[in-house]
């Protein structure tokens, strides 16, 4: 390491157990903006360990890399409360779907009865099945041909 507070980027990519080519990637998204030292070599430094940090725990939140460089985009992501917001809304659709399938399997687990024989099984997938489309001549199937 050249000192206690620079890092090539095979130094900061081990560090953090990634590939050196994911860096690479994230600074042409524009995520990272690494130092450039002599004959254009990457010099990441204790404010890049900080930003690598948060990119990996906004991808664990499930941010995709287009919304992280929006929040990162200032010194403050709150300044863009409209994004969290939309994305708490998401994660708790999917909060709500992952509780109702844990129960569901909970209770197939639990359920004396086959699944298929199951009321509470039959009727979780009959709510799944859609209507079917009105008739009429406004209902015609489209042509994707």
């Amino acid at each position: 390491m050249k000192s206690s507070e620079e890092l090539a980027i095979g130094e900061l990519a081990e560090r953090f157990g990634l590939p050196t080519h994911v860096l690479r990637y994230w600074e042409s998204m524009g995520l990272l903006e690494p130092a450039r030292g002599a004959g254009g070599q990457r010099s990441y430094e204790q404010a890049d360990l900080a930003r690598v940090a948060l990119i990996l725990m906004g991808k664990e939140a499930g941010f995709t890399l287009g919304e992280l460089r929006t929040l990162l985009s200032t010194p403050n992501p709150m300044d863009h409360r409209d994004l969290l917001r939309r994305h708490a809304e998401e994660l708790e659709r999917r909060i709500s779907r992952a509780r109702a399938a844990k129960e569901l399997i909970e209770h197939a687990l639990a359920c004396p009865i086959p699944f298929a024989e199951c009321e509470h099984a039959r009727d979780r997938i009959a709510s799944r099945i859609p209507p079917p489309p009105p008739a009429g001549p406004s209902a015609r199937p489209h042509s994707y041909v």
